[in-house]
């Protein structure tokens, strides 16, 4: 087979000082921190959608980027085999271990389904094929259920029940991929699930509806052997006005009402927490805390721009805050997918290159700082601090839920007013992390 992206190398590693284009800076996978090495660290994936089918059209213009990769023409199976051949090559090259995809992303789709199936029975034996020999696997897979016009009102959120129907269709096959690609999850992207107006809207209705898809998709994958995590990721406002999966905490308050939270944890996107009016960390942060911080989609939004920007992440102080999260964590049972795209004018093979070296050392570069900065011990030391007074006696009463109001109340009369509270000392916190990520 004649390599696609020649001229362009394996990416090495060769140290902040390299000025190659084509090495990473900071990503060194045989590294260890904290006990284990970066490519464990960090299992980055490839997502299928962006990096092989992304041509850069958007609602202004159309596509900027060639990415038949050989084949003839785009919408065939030639084409579909294509983009396996170069993915799986573009992975070799910059050592990444896995892969997400959406089923429409890996063949086109027919109007039959029975059609569609057939197809994806048919990429998924040639992606095992070419990856056979090879440690590439898949990280998570899903189904769009948000561009076919039929999912205009949602898919578990649907008015229609053949619309529902086909959803469910979609979900089954698309899981038993996943699980014949080795996919360590599978991921709900609620794109439609929400509405525009609750003049036409059975919120509740809706929301009991999706629920039920989520069980029987639950059920279905135990059921032939899928023993990895089911993923909801929070999805504001892009597309439908009112999104149901709004942020971390509004999809974890759902899976806790219908009972899915047992096996189902968020996959947090950093663009998204933006759109939400939260930062990255605070999405990963209230998923850690519930105990349900599963997957990343690792890009960055652009705050000049209220919309889906899916940039390729270059924020490393936004990282290293990310990269706190996950190793407080104790890592991810997921991954670190690159749900980022080339700006529509970077649109050469060399710029998908240079796009993923970015995003890997960015993060890599996150993880190293966010490593010190736990060994430093003086932010955490701080915050022991700030709530030393419930480590008392009657601190510990509260926090058990051994006390009454009556207690409290006595415990206040008896002070004859209170002090101030401890500082928060932003500013001298502030200032040690800078000099962690100055250093």
């Amino acid at each position: 087979m004649a390599e696609i992206f020649s001229g362009i190398p394996v990416i090495p590693y060769e140290g902040p000082d390299s000025k190659n284009a084509f090495a990473f800076k900071y990503y060194d996978a045989d590294r260890v921190i904290m006990g284990k090495t970066m490519a464990e660290h960090l299992p980055f994936a490839m997502a299928w959608w962006h990096n092989l089918c992304a041509t850069g059209v958007d609602m202004f213009g159309a596509g900027s980027a060639d990415k038949r990769f050989g084949a003839e023409s785009y919408g065939t199976m030639e084409h579909a085999k294509a983009k396996v051949d170069a993915g799986i090559e573009f992975m070799k090259k910059l050592g990444i271990r896995y892969y997400c995809f959406h089923d429409v992303d890996l063949v086109p789709e027919d109007a039959d389904i029975n059609v569609t199936n057939a197809r994806l029975d048919e990429i998924s034996d040639y992606i095992l094929e070419k990856t056979k020999g090879t440690d590439i696997k898949c990280l998570w897979g899903t189904a769009n259920m948000f561009g076919n016009p039929r999912f205009m009102n949602g898919a578990g959120s649907t008015n229609d029940v053949d619309v529902y129907c086909f959803a469910a269709a979609q979900i089954k096959k698309a899981i038993e991929i996943t699980v014949k690609l080795g996919g360590r999850g599978y991921v709900f992207w609620g794109g439609r699930e929400g509405y525009e107006t609750l003049l036409n809207t059975k919120m509740k209705f809706e929301q009991e509806n999706i629920a039920s898809l989520m069980r029987m998709a639950r059920d279905y994958g135990r059921s032939i052997g899928f023993d990895g995590t089911f993923l909801i990721e929070p999805k504001p406002k892009e597309p439908m006005k009112h999104q149901y999966d709004f942020d971390a905490a509004t999809a974890i308050a759902f899976l806790k009402e219908y009972g899915l939270d047992k096996d189902f944890m968020m996959n947090i996107e950093a663009n998204h927490a933006t759109l939400a009016g939260h930062t990255f960390q605070h999405e990963l942060r209230v998923s850690r805390e519930n105990g349900m911080l599963g997957s990343i989609d690792a890009n960055q939004g652009d705050i000049m721009l209220g919309w889906d920007t899916d940039c390729f992440p270059s924020n490393v102080y936004e990282t290293t805050l990310a990269m706190y999260e996950v190793l407080k964590n104790g890592g991810l049972p997921g991954g670190f997918n690159f749900d980022s795209k080339n700006r529509r004018p970077s649109n050469t093979y060399e710029d998908m290159f240079h796009a993923f070296i970015l995003g890997m050392d960015s993060f890599a570069y996150g993880l190293i700082k966010a490593a010190e900065l736990i060994e430093d011990g003086r932010i955490e030391a701080f915050i022991e601090k700030k709530y030393a007074s419930f480590e008392t006696e009657l601190g510990q009463k509260i926090r058990k839920g051994e006390t009454t109001l009556e207690e409290l109340a006595a415990r206040a009369a008896e002070l004859k007013g209170v002090a101030i509270p401890m500082s928060g000392s932003q500013e001298y916190l502030e200032g040690i992390f800078n000099n962690i990520m100055l250093h």
